[in-house]
């Protein structure tokens, strides 16, 4: 048995996107085949790993003979190492092809095209550890497509950050040679129609690295930008646990939103970052009179 997180990453390299398909019981019968090739894999297996107490439950989904409900489906996404848009996309897959009612299908079709259109995104593995590394992958990534011709020391010159011409010509170099953006012909770029985000599983390090990196350079964003070039807010808030989750729902969804506005945007002329902050100042308090 390969390890926890190790399948999800083979998965998406090897795997048609998930938004190629409609017809959530070929997925199933995809993911399963798909499987198998690395590992011993059946039915019985898959329906252990989703909760399943019928160990042919799966097969009859894939047949036609059952249905997966809304609940069932989230089992199966997890089992299958979804991560939150590819999961969502597979939910209203299910809805599309459950459904027998026409404005039931179109609804779900349109969610489906809107999620496509927000979340295509690349899941990277290996080349993470480097991508994360240090915030001049993702912001070069995105400059680079901006200045068509220019030389690499002139993409230097127009980072906030210091980076020398040398470093951005190694990450040209990387980020080509990953497939994070394409050579269109001598300093010119543009990105392939997908943006990038990580496995949890097997990229937490990494991205905990480039949480910190990005947090320090929104502490110098302070006082380097005056009020009208930078956008500061906070408010300090008492929660519980239920209290916290659904702000950490708002949270992912201003994220989405952000994302879906900036993937119809095509007048784009600067790089910015969006940091989402939301920790505890305090212990928990126990539940007890306080004299």
């Amino acid at each position: 048995m390969l390890p926890r997180g190790f399948y999800s990453i083979l998965r998406v390299r090897s795997m048609k996107s998930i938004f190629e398909y409609k017809d959530y019981r070929l997925y199933l019968q995809d993911y399963l085949d798909e499987r198998k090739r690395y590992e011993k894999f059946s039915w019985r297996m898959f329906c252990r790993e989703a909760g399943f107490s019928s160990p042919n439950f799966l097969k009859q989904v894939r047949d036609g003979a059952w249905n997966l409900s809304k609940v069932k489906s989230g089992q199966v996404a997890k089992a299958m190492g979804l991560v939150e848009y590819e999961e969502e996309y597979f939910k209203q897959l299910v809805v599309f092809g459950n459904a027998s009612d026409d404005d039931v299908k179109k609804t779900a079709l349109a969610e489906m095209q809107r999620i496509a259109l927000a979340h295509k995104k690349r899941v990277i593995g290996r080349d993470a550890l480097q991508y994360y590394e240090s915030w001049k992958y993702p912001v070069i990534r995105e400059l680079a497509p901006l200045m068509r011709g220019a030389e690499p020391r002139d993409i230097a010159e127009e980072c906030k950050e210091y980076v020398s011409a040398d470093e951005v010509r190694d990450i040209l170099g990387f980020l080509v040679d990953t497939g994070f953006l394409k050579k269109d012909g001598n300093n010119a770029y543009s990105q392939t129609d997908q943006t990038v985000v990580g496995s949890k599983e097997a990229l937490s390090t990494a991205i905990r690295a480039m949480h910190k990196e990005m947090a320090g350079m929104a502490l110098r964003a302070v006082d380097r930008y005056s009020a009208d070039e930078r956008f500061f807010t906070g408010i300090t808030v008492g929660v519980d646990e239920v209290a916290y989750d659904k702000i950490v729902d708002i949270i992912k969804d201003s994220c989405k939103r952000i994302v879906a506005v900036v993937s119809a945007n095509k007048k784009t002329n600067q790089v910015c970052r969006v940091n989402f902050q939301f920790f505890p100042v305090t212990n928990r308090i126990e539940e007890k009179t306080h004299a």
